[in-house]
């Protein structure tokens, strides 16, 4: 299994920062800043956004979270629109991405879901990006299993580095089949949304007694125990979003949560994996 290492080949922290909804309001601007640092200083030093966030303004604000900070200690990633993901489009977009977060490259740059350009253009623009340093790596959000199997059968397609996918105890589907197959070929998930926070997916997931009989058990917030989860799946990298510094260390410190396999058990049989084939939740 391939791991993210930073340009002075650090390892990544086990949780990064996601940054979704971050950035918008600016009355909160400054506490998102702060909840960003914090999060570095606490570890967490791969940061997620794209130019979809606020049409750049998630980007903007990791520019300024990062500002006279060690960029080679940072794992910056930003995701292309999939109607800007070919020749026509993706150099300019790259190039925006980078002057809003003020770098001269990105660790990491993903198609941000799958449109009507063709994944062979895509790999090949992304491949002149790495070669020309703009990126360091590139990869994709929101492919299902035919997708990735397509990707990978086109030239340099096989050098992707991660696929980002929403993941959480209240939505398993990608351990059917897509997680197998991102293990088999040494490829790094990035679970949006650990927390659950996209809507019906929450599902009663932190009322759930098995999720607070585990909390009470280790002394720590239900939220911790769903970061925990998904921690405890490997080649899995959550990136939860948060916009208050208190939030942020509390997803930090996650990292720290070893479940048991009677704790593990409980949660499957609260929130079962389903076993057919389900299509990718998306938000």
């Amino acid at each position: 299994m391939k791991y993210f290492t930073t340009a002075d080949g650090s390892a990544v922290g086990r949780i990064g920062q996601g940054t979704w909804y971050l950035g918008e309001n600016p009355a909160i601007r400054d506490d998102e800043c702060a909840a960003l640092q914090a999060g570095m200083e606490a570890g967490m030093n791969l940061l997620d956004t794209a130019e979809m966030y606020g049409e750049g303004a998630a980007e903007t604000l990791v520019g300024q979270a990062i500002r006279g900070r060690d960029r080679e200690k940072l794992f910056l990633v930003s995701k292309v629109y999939p109607f800007n993901a070919g020749r026509q489009s993706i150099f300019t977009s790259c190039e925006n991405s980078l002057r809003r977060m003020k770098t001269d490259y990105l660790d990491l740059y993903l198609l941000h879901w799958r449109g009507r350009v063709p994944l062979a253009e895509t790999v090949e623009c992304m491949e002149e990006l790495k070669a020309q340093g703009k990126i360091r790596a590139w990869g994709v959000s929101n492919l299902d299993t035919d997708d990735m199997q397509e990707l990978f059968a086109v030239p340099r397609g096989q050098n992707c580095a991660a696929n980002q996918v929403l993941y959480h105890l209240g939505s398993r589907g990608i351990e059917y089949d897509l997680l197998p197959l991102m293990r088999r070929q040494g490829v790094p998930v990035m679970a949006y949304c650990p927390l659950a926070q996209a809507g019906r997916l929450r599902r009663g997931l932190l009322s759930s007694p098995a999720v607070r009989q585990i909390a009470q058990n280790h002394g720590v917030s239900p939220t911790q125990v769903l970061l925990a989860f998904v921690l405890a799946h490997n080649g899995v990298l959550p990136i939860p979003r948060s916009g208050q510094a208190h939030h942020t260390l509390q997803n930090a410190a996650a990292a720290d949560i070893r479940l048991t396999e009677s704790e593990l058990a409980a949660l499957d049989r609260a929130f079962p994996a389903p076993a057919y084939k389900t299509p990718l939740d998306i938000v």
